[in-house]
């Protein structure tokens, strides 16, 4: 019990530390909109998104405070879930998986509910500082969430007969995530993938069945030696 209560633990600290280092780091060293390669594939694009995860947004302000709100209750709900499942003795990889998912959603609440609060706007000529003398650049959850990591792995056209976007430019993989982001759709992957042996149960011992079934035959036995 103590053993499978340690991975969630160590799962979500490892997650939010890894996360909020880069988040904390790209915003205090990056200008809005800065571009860095790191190879061919990977790019340090610094974005703040406003709405849901890879950069997708949702319903201005009030939808802004929805979401957060959401987030918060999907958290708590998360955890007790997780109490569930490792009373309940559930497999490990499950168990990790789902403390990924929770780690990533928590990652991204704290940008959601703090960094408005902590950090100073960033725009294309300056970086944010850290508690400004004038406040930061929003209230509590208004914040933004910080994401860098861009993977265009794949430049190219769509043919001239493809329905809608012929001859358009496309790109996969374009939206724009951070660390948080990876450790939810890595933990929902991850159950996708190992479904069937997340759900398998351990049979269970017969015994108790077995020495019933011994107990009534040699009942039987003597009921029929007494007659």
């Amino acid at each position: 019990m103590f053993q499978k209560i340690k991975i969630p633990l160590l799962t979500v600290l490892t997650v939010l530390i890894i996360d909020q280092f880069v988040k904390i780091y790209i915003k205090l060293n990056y200008p809005l909109g800065e571009v860095a390669n790191v190879g061919n594939w990977c790019i340090i694009h610094f974005t703040e998104n406003p709405g849901m995860a890879f950069g997708f947004e949702f319903g201005g302000n009030y939808g802004k405070i929805i979401l957060s709100v959401f987030r918060i209750l999907a958290c708590i709900g998360g955890v007790f879930y997780i109490r569930h499942i490792v009373r309940n003795k559930e497999h490990i990889g499950f168990i990790f998986s789902v403390s990924l998912i929770l780690a990533g959603a928590v990652g991204n609440i704290l940008d959601s509910v703090f960094y408005g609060v902590l950090f100073g706007e960033s725009d294309e000529f300056n970086v944010a500082k850290f508690l400004p003398e004038g406040g930061g650049y929003a209230s509590v959850l208004h914040g933004r969430v910080v994401d860098m990591f861009y993977f265009p792995i794949v430049n190219g056209q769509f043919p001239t007969w493809f329905p809608f976007w012929g001859g358009e430019d496309f790109q996969f993989f374009r939206p724009i995530f951070n660390f948080a982001d990876f450790s939810i759709s890595l933990g929902v992957g991850i159950i996708i993938a190992f479904q069937k042996r997340f759900t398998k149960k351990t049979p269970q011992p017969q015994t108790t069945s077995t020495n019933n079934s011994d107990v009534n035959n040699t009942e039987s036995d003597l009921n029929s030696n007494a007659n």
